[in-house]
């Protein structure tokens, strides 16, 4: 291995090496501290970008937290983790990578994730924040030291630019122009840099526009996030924007939450000059975190006053049809409800609803279809819209988290009983079994909607499944859930919570499924904390009522505590690139 530059004094914390497996299979390559005597506490640290694990030694040393664990991760691309020097296939890859690594340190130190706090440095900043707001982690505190959440391009046009250069080589990267002397005043540090083989100047293109496309969509909704966070801003920095920083502070629903500027700093605020002064902001924040008692905001009743309430409510309201923003919605409507029934999807969409089942099997076959080349385009277009690409990717993802539940479940030598309680015609289930012919599966898929059932019972008999049954039922009717004989082991609500703003009725559905569901059995649920389109859905499409399609989008936190509520515990979730849905993997906790 290359020399890691690091202090090396008399107070000097040893680490130890080690290595994960993360979600595809690679080798990540962490670090570990030691306390000085036993804990059940710990700091997980994040690198800067093009750094490793290796440059939080002095951290480490002057932090004086002594009784926690420290780990830190070098991120894949970077220090002695394999890969491409600077490349990830993806930022959201890289979120993923640190919901495993926190569950791998969880589980192999038996530190509760309840008791773990993060501290991040710049993009490792932007990967806390967005995995924070994606997966909801119950972690106790976040630090976000010089987040680039908006990183400073200097040629015109930068981002532009990057993104014509991605279409036509989607594998390329670009050199840092940040030099060791822009980072800090320290003449030591910038020469260990400056000298550190283990530094990379690369970072590709891909991550680099992820980045700034993710840190929007999470400076936008920072409101989601409720754990309590500590800013560090540096009022030299030449690498990112401050007024960015304080965009994401400002929306933060944290109760405890805190921005400090150090004014003469640069962008490594831990490695600067007088880094005591924020390695003790620091060590103040964090103690004052764990000292006092844990405390939770509940979001059961988030449909009341939270955030999200008030911004579907904003969308009710109408727009002067003479203002820019009403003539943009009001063409775009006029355009689809004209030109746009040329194409199959959006003609299905006015007839039946844009959120109907039977605009979802049009979406799910991605099958361009249209009245005229004209029709053929717009329909095209349609299909590849953001929404839709990510019901695609949730669909793959529902049918990935439920083979994993049917093969676990086999290997615990229990029954597989699948119920889907509003499954339309069943046709991803109907795969996934199809798939799995060597497990003995029995499926109810139920759905309020006869013509949906009836559509369903021909597609099982085309694909010669047998044992499924398809009957009518109330997807909310809690006393006709938990009734269901025999008893479930695997259960699914995929796409209709996300269709209903009141946590009343979806509260109701889930502790029909919690009393239903087999103690160790499976949820699975879907969630949509977030939509790049939500205005546009609102004031130019209808829902199956042939009302404006008003969503209300849950936080990721709000939809885990009301699953939580009905005696389910989260054990995995998947997210597509954009953020738009979830699909989440919980087991029924034993009761009493």
């Amino acid at each position: 291995m290359a020399q890691d530059h690091i202090a090396a004094d008399s107070a000097t914390r040893i680490s130890s090496e080690h290595g994960f497996t993360s979600w595809d299979g690679t080798e990540l390559f962490y670090r570990t501290w030691e306390p000085q005597s036993p804990s059940r506490q710990a700091l997980v640290l994040l690198h800067r970008g093009h750094e490793h694990s290796g440059r939080f030694q002095d951290f480490v040393d002057r932090a004086n937290l002594d009784d926690f664990w420290m780990f830190a991760w070098d991120a894949r691309g970077h220090g002695h983790s394999p890969g491409e020097r600077g490349y990830a296939p993806s930022f959201s890859s890289v979120v993923r990578d640190l919901d495993w690594f926190v569950k791998h340190v969880s589980e192999s130190h038996d530190i509760p994730v309840e008791n773990m706090a993060i501290v991040a440095n710049s993009i490792g900043a932007v990967i806390t924040a967005t995995w924070v707001h994606d997966y909801a982690p119950s972690i106790r505190a976040m630090v976000l030291a010089t987040p680039a959440f908006r990183v400073k391009l200097y040629v015109p046009l930068a981002v532009p630019g990057l993104r014509a250069l991605h279409r036509i080589k989607p594998k390329s990267f670009i050199k840092s122009y940040v030099k060791p002397g822009m980072l800090t005043h320290d003449e030591e540090m910038i020469k260990q840099i400056a000298d550190d083989d283990l530094i990379t100047d690369n970072i590709a293109v891909n991550i680099l526009l992820e980045m700034h496309d993710t840190a929007t969509r999470i400076m936008d909704d920072a409101g989601a996030i409720h754990v309590p966070t500590l800013v560090l801003s540096a009022g030299s920095d030449w690498v990112v924007q401050r007024s960015a920083q304080r965009r994401f502070f400002e929306r933060l629903s944290s109760r405890t939450k805190e921005m400090v500027e150090y004014k003469e700093f640069s962008h490594a605020i831990l490695h600067e000059k007088d880094r005591t002064r924020p390695i003790a902001k620091i060590h103040e924040f964090i103690n004052s975190i764990f000292e006092a008692p844990l405390e939770r905001d509940s979001l059961l009743e988030a449909d009341q006053a939270d955030y999200t309430k008030q911004a579907a409510d904003r969308l009710r309201q109408p727009l002067s049809p003479i203002s820019p923003r009403g003539m943009y919605f009001g063409s775009t409507k006029l355009v689809l409800k004209t030109i746009g029934q040329l194409s199959d999807g959006i003609r299905t969409g006015w007839r039946t609803g844009f959120n109907s089942g039977e605009s979802l099997d049009h979406v799910y076959r991605n099958q361009a279809q249209g009245t005229t080349p004209l029709g053929w385009l717009a329909d095209r277009l349609y299909l590849n819209n953001p929404g839709w690409t990510g019901i695609r990717q949730r669909k793959r993802h529902m049918e990935q988290l439920l083979e994993r539940a049917i093969g676990e479940t086999h290997q615990q030598g229990q029954p597989i009983r699948l119920l889907d309680i509003a499954a339309g015609p069943g046709r991803y289930v109907l795969d996934v079994i199809g798939r799995l012919s060597e497990f003995d599966i029995s499926v109810v898929l139920r759905d309020q909607n006869s013509d949906a059932c009836e559509m369903g019972r021909t597609l099982a008999k085309q694909r010669g499944v047998i044992d499924v049954v398809f009957e009518t039922g109330d997807a909310f009717d809690e006393e006709a859930l938990a009734a269901i004989d025999p008893r479930p082991t695997i259960a699914i609500v995929s796409g209709l919570y996300e269709l209903f703003s009141d946590n009343k009725r979806v509260a109701a559905s889930l502790n029909g499924l919690g009393r239903a569901v087999e103690d160790g059995g499976y949820l699975l649920y879907t969630n949509q904390p977030w939509h790049p389109q939500h205005e546009l859905i609102a004031r130019s499409l209808v829902g199956m009522d042939a009302q404006p399609w008003i969503m209300r989008c849950r936080t990721q936190l709000e939809m885990d505590q009301l699953v939580a509520a009905a005696g389910f515990k989260k054990i995995d979730m998947l997210i597509d690139d954009q953020g738009i849905f979830t699909v989440s993997l919980a087991r029924r906790i034993s009761r009493p």
